[in-house]
């Protein structure tokens, strides 16, 4: 199994064989007349991701969805309540140690962007198309969900 490594292969123990529930935004955003999409980096590795987040109780899918995209990406708008699609990653926990995830992906049609956010200087943002969002992210596929808006 290879991991983020720059590079360099490593082996790693996976935690569970549970998987890991996470949402996420998928911000969309009209640039020039263009759909685009609004990608964040992650804090750990600084690769471009989805805005998103584990799963809690008492808050469904959509909510959740939005509450992660202001968190880490200071983004306002409306969250369509079904998933467009999910996605799973190995997300690297401690040292060698993995666990899957599977994240279901809610539509975000952005109506605001905050200039400041509460993880802002952790995360850059970017408003890329479509396909330059698929050519971002490492994960297949969360690139193929992003080619189809295209």
């Amino acid at each position: 199994m290879r991991t983020a490594n720059r590079g360099r292969s490593r082996k790693t123990d996976v935690v569970s064989t549970r998987l890991g529930r996470q949402v996420a935004a998928l911000p969309l955003v009209q640039d020039g007349g263009r759909l685009a999409v609004v990608l964040v980096t992650s804090r750990d590795t600084g690769r471009w991701i989805l805005p998103k987040g584990w799963v809690e109780a008492g808050v469904n899918g959509a909510e959740m969805a939005g509450k992660e995209a202001f968190e880490e990406a200071g983004l306002l708008g409306e969250v369509e309540p079904r998933p467009c699609g999910t996605y799973r990653y190995t997300k690297r926990l401690t040292g060698t140690q993995t666990l899957t995830c599977e994240v279901k992906v809610f539509t975000l049609r952005v109506t605001g962007m905050l200039d400041d956010w509460p993880e802002k200087t952790e995360r850059q943002r970017r408003i890329v198309s479509p396909a330059e969002a698929a050519g971002l992210v490492e994960e297949a596929e969360l690139a193929a969900l992003l080619r189809g808006l295209g």
